[in-house]
């Protein structure tokens, strides 16, 4: 594909067409084949730019091959490829993604949790060890390192704590 020329050659003639001749004169056709090639005429172009972008540094290199057009060729379709695989192994992860949908929490649910997050943080989260998760006592107790005793009182004023809560919201509630 490549011509090979002399050192005498390259530094007494300058390269056999110039740049922005090589341009004006292919970037039609070849947008025309990678049109046809991606079905995307604005991908097309943009795949042909970034081909003659990449060629312009090279470019006293290209012009010493038989058909530089052929390089420039190569670069747009391999990025057409790549932009094909990327979106393939994107559509594929997209594939394996699924989306649930989940009903938002009922009014109760919302009642609670309000109610909860007016507890200090000891009591609400031994409520919520102990009734939610179901977790004993004793176990809370070495989790929290404190006593027993500690985590009935804990408990009792969190229960205490969340009736009244409880039926404070309900009572605003209902006169809404």
């Amino acid at each position: 594909m490549r011509t090979h020329r002399t050192i005498e050659q390259d530094e007494a003639s300058p390269p056999a067409h110039d740049i922005d001749e090589f341009y004006a004169v292919n970037f039609q056709p070849l947008t025309i084949q990678l049109y046809a090639y991606t079905g995307d005429l604005g991908l097309a172009q943009e795949f042909v730019q970034e081909a003659f972008c990449r060629a312009i540094p090279r470019w006293s290199q290209l012009a010493a091959y038989d058909d530089p057009l052929a390089w420039v060729r190569r670069v747009a379709f391999n990025l057409a490829n790549s932009r094909w695989r990327r979106v393939r192994s994107a559509l594929a992860f997209a594939r394996t993604q699924r989306e649930e949908h989940v009903p938002g929490p009922g009014p109760d649910r919302v009642v609670l949790a309000r109610a909860l997050s007016k507890l200090p943080a000891s009591h609400r989260r031994v409520v919520v060890l102990h009734h939610l998760a179901d977790v004993p006592v004793a176990e809370i107790a070495r989790t929290e390192h404190v006593a027993e005793g500690t985590v009935r009182v804990w408990l009792h004023r969190g229960r205490a704590a969340l009736a009244s809560e409880l039926a404070d919201l309900r009572k605003d509630h209902r006169h809404v």
